[in-house]
């Protein structure tokens, strides 16, 4: 009995013994932990084995291969066909430093026994920590809208233009409109994983119908008192004659309950021509050209019609201060009646035959005089490949329905549009009157090829401004991705 008591107390010694050397063990383990700068051993970021480094190092090498892994761009797919979103034009970034201080404090709590548990945890299970991907969400949902206008079959809304003595409002046509939070879940769950190299990720739709005509809205839209044009010299200020417009909104109504399916319906307009016209007043309302601007096209009989036709409708436009202006309510919808003809047009993924083509380079043209002129651009798109007529950045596309060029006059000052298509050449000049509420500036247009991949290409666009030849400020118009051919 008093040996087996004697073995029992050597048992128990030999134990308070062995926990002790492991308490000091652990405790000097912990001494020298906390002293140096190196991260806990079993540490792993995406995979990538950072144990023992110091934070530099371990940021130096988390970022090489990540920056390995992360791709230029990512293939989107909807139908036949492929659109290329590129990952640093939405600023996709792995938060590297915030994974790699978070690898560093494992083990730095400055609760010991909390510690020493972390670190035997860490050596024992080992962790893998997964950084955070920041990405600028405003600037992946306008890559996301750009893509959903070039879909080839697109929502279009019911609109209308005044043709002549009619007004003629269409109706829309269902389309496909991008389920933008899925795809961004999609693709930033592509990203994180790095598994999206020679992949395609489906474009998820979902099927959209168009707005119900508002005839009200329109009627507010068209209505115009008839006002005589006249002019002031303190302060100088010209105002346009107005045609007096109207319909009978009743009538309207009628025609589309009869035929709700119907393509368009033309609707006589009523007019009161004003007596005193912009002519008529003796003087050059708008004596100064503000801006203009000259695209060279090729002679082909049926797209030069069409380049006619739109220029001649923007042709004279007046636009008054705060006025918005509208490609496509000034030019209307392209049809044969209007006598639009068929010419090449980027379609379905490729350059194929469609009616009213080339008409964008009216738009372009417009564009750039406009920019040149300093006014505000409310709404604009780059087509899906570069045209030919000028520089990637420098362009502007319309779809009748869906994609519009807009503008506002942003001046003090009333302004005209002088629009022409003539041996080869479209030419857009800008008219107004310089005064000291407009600051004036030598402004030009900057495009940089920032990147080139197998597929696409990338443009930044800046605005800059000159006065007396010195440049006084510059400003990011855009960044556009274009389709290689």
């Amino acid at each position: 009995m008093v040996k087996k008591k004697h073995f029992i107390g050597i048992y128990f010694g030999l134990i308070v013994v062995a926990i002790s050397i492991f308490v000091v063990s652990a405790m000097l383990f912990y001494h020298i932990y906390k002293k140096n700068d190196k991260i806990q051993s079993g540490v792993y970021i995406k995979g990538i084995n950072i144990s023992g480094l110091t934070k530099q190092d371990a940021i130096g090498l988390v970022a090489q291969n990540l920056k390995q892994d992360l791709k230029d761009s990512i293939i989107l797919k909807y139908k036949n066909n492929e659109y290329y979103v590129e990952v640093e034009q939405f600023e996709a970034k792995f938060d590297v430093e915030k994974s790699v201080e978070l690898a560093y404090q494992i083990g730095r709590s400055g609760n010991m026994i909390k510690d020493i548990q972390d670190c035997i945890h860490v050596l024992v299970a080992k962790i893998n920590i997964e950084p955070i991907l920041n990405y600028n969400d405003e600037a992946l949902t306008f890559y996301l809208e750009t893509i959903e206008a070039q879909l080839p079959d697109q929502l279009e809304q019911s609109s209308y233009y005044v043709d002549e003595d009619k007004v003629i409002i269409t109706n829309g046509k269902n389309g496909a409109k991008i389920c933008q939070q899925e795809l961004k879940q999609t693709i930033i769950s592509a990203i994180q994983n790095t598994d999206y190299k020679n992949t395609c990720l489906d474009i998820p739709v979902f099927l959209e119908y168009p707005e119900e005509i508002n005839v009200e809205a329109i009627h507010e839209e068209i209505y115009r008192q008839m006002q005589n044009a006249y002019f002031t010299t303190e302060p100088r200020m010209v105002y346009a004659e107005v045609t007096g417009v109207d319909f009978d909104v009743q009538n309207v109504k009628n025609a589309i309950a009869q035929n709700p399916t119907a393509e368009q319906y033309a609707i006589e307009l009523t007019f009161q021509k004003p007596e005193v016209t912009i002519k008529d007043l003796g003087m050059d309302p708008f004596p100064d050209l503000l801006a203009t601007f000259s695209t060279k096209y090729v002679n082909n009989p049926d797209r030069t019609t069409n380049l006619r036709l739109a220029s001649n409708k923007i042709n004279g436009t007046v636009i008054m201060p705060e006025e918005t202006f509208s490609f496509n309510k000034v030019v209307g919808k392209r049809t044969l009646a209007a006598g639009y003809k068929e010419a090449a047009i980027f379609s379905d993924g490729q350059v194929t035959d469609g009616l009213g083509g080339g008409i964008c380079q009216v738009t372009t043209t417009l564009y750039d005089a406009v920019v040149f002129a300093n006014l505000e651009i409310t709404s604009r798109r780059n087509h899906m490949f570069v045209p030919s007529y000028v520089t990637g950045g420098r362009d502007a596309t319309v779809v009748y329905g869906a994609t519009d060029f807009k503008f506002k006059n942003s001046r003090s000052y009333p302004i005209k549009i002088v629009s022409s298509v003539e041996g080869g050449i479209a030419t857009v000049s800008i008219y107004g009157y310089k005064n000291e509420n407009d600051p004036e500036y030598d402004i030009s247009i900057e495009t940089n090829l920032v990147k080139t991949t197998e597929k696409s290409l990338v443009y930044d666009a800046y605005k800059v401004y000159k006065q007396n030849g010195v440049v006084v400020k510059k400003e990011k118009m855009s960044r556009d991705t274009y389709k290689k051919y």
